[in-house]
């Protein structure tokens, strides 16, 4: 609630996008809080934090566990959140009952996870895992034309540490799941063993803009109406491939965008997402195609560009069974479940064995102000996430 505090939203959730100045307070105050707790904080050349409490043993790679602060232009409070602070809640809790670890632990804050700003999202962890170059990140800009780079360092984040030259034991990303099952099925927690497939396509289609009172319908070449027939397209195809499947576009840029204008130009970008990746790439197929067929016949010049990707994900099997060890042990009910969403621990589990412990959400609701948990749902996610870190960062008894 002190974090939701900073950037607040307009109907009681959260705006605070990645390198903006609300972002810079909100990393101000983790830093805070993490030093309080006696974590000694580093951050790397994409801004990405990582707080670290040591270990009995310097020399072993660390445990991480975190995700992100930032959120959506109209986000929750938890999504993201949830996860770096509970982090360092376990370590507050680690440090309050006495208790050593072997393996050093860290809290991360990844950079840029939301993607709302700058595209792709989950963007510093998928150049920490070595799938997008520093310098094509730097490039990056947003809709006023500032760029990443530009504007890392403009708040004062931009770190010296390289980026992913840090061994890992193992990460741990607890996160709202985003979705309505565990609710439904009354349980307190999910552990997260796959994670789908992602793949964001972005088209631009131009035709050509004109009076909308004086040019006949049959010489129009209208750049909208191939994009909304893309979007009925877009949406046939993700029905196509049920049960699995998801597809939507949920970004849009008409131009010159004027009421007597006949639109010149749209861009558009495609969110398709399967835990098969064959189902997966025969998506983007049917869907590539198709809009391009669409331009065809509109007269539509079209380009399309790959704007983010990864692969159906399976999460590290002693990882996960760490976090369903935790949950049976606690007595906490659970299921097996497959993220639907994409998280900054899908890019880490391509370097370092990686799991996902899922909390309820109110309604399934998320990417939207009303976004809601419970202080129970919140304690079960921290409790399993501190007995799966410890059982992997190992005690040492004094």
């Amino acid at each position: 609630m002190e974090m939701a505090k900073i950037g607040p939203g307009v109907a009681g959730g959260n705006n605070r996008q990645t390198l903006t100045d609300d972002d810079k307070l909100g990393r101000d105050l983790f830093d805070h809080w993490c030093r309080q707790a006696g974590l000694t904080v580093s951050v790397d050349r994409m801004g990405t934090m990582f707080a670290r409490r040591a270990g009995a043993d310097e020399t072993l790679p660390p445990v991480m566990m975190g995700s992100h602060l930032d959120t959506q232009p109209t986000g929750g409070k938890f999504d993201g959140v949830l996860g770096v602070l509970a982090g360092l809640e376990v370590v507050r809790s680690l440090n309050e009952m006495g208790i050593r670890t072997r393996h050093p632990i860290e809290v991360v804050n990844w950079t840029n996870e939301e993607g709302a700003r700058f595209a792709p999202a989950i963007l510093a962890s998928a150049v920490f895992a070595g799938k997008m170059s520093l310098e094509d990140a730097y490039a990056l800009t947003d809709d006023e034309g500032k760029t990443f780079g530009g504007e890392l360092s403009r708040i004062g984040y931009k770190g010296e540490n390289p980026v992913g030259d840090r061994p890992i034991k193992a990460m741990f990303e607890l996160h709202i799941e985003q979705g309505p099952i565990l609710e439904a099925e009354g349980l307190e927690l999910g552990v997260v063993s796959h994670a789908q497939g992602l793949r964001w396509i972005e088209f631009t289609l131009t035709g050509y803009e004109c009076h909308t009172g004086t040019t006949p319908m049959p010489v129009r070449r209208n750049a909208l109406v191939g994009a909304a027939r893309a979007v009925e397209l877009v949406n046939k195809v993700a029905l196509d491939f049920e049960p699995d499947a998801v597809a939507t576009v949920g970004y849009l840029n008409v131009s010159p965008n004027s009421r007597n204008i006949v639109p010149g130009s749209v861009t558009f970008c495609v969110d398709m997402r399967n835990p098969s990746l064959e189902d997966l790439k025969d998506m983007e197929t049917a869907i590539v195609t198709g809009v391009e067929q669409i331009a065809d016949d509109l007269k539509l010049d079209c380009t399309s560009q790959e704007v983010g990707a990864y692969d159906p994900v399976v999460f590290d099997e002693d990882c996960v069974s760490a976090v369903r060890n935790a949950a049976e042990q606690l007595g906490y009910s659970h299921k097996d479940m497959v993220s639907g969403a994409g998280h900054d621990a899908c890019h880490i589990a391509a370097v370092a064995p990686t799991a996902m412990i899922f909390c309820p959400c109110v309604g399934g609701i998320s990417h939207n102000e009303a976004e809601e948990i419970t202080p129970e749902w919140a304690a079960a996610g921290a409790d399993v996430l501190l007995h799966a870190v410890v059982a992997t960062a190992g005690v040492v008894e004094e």
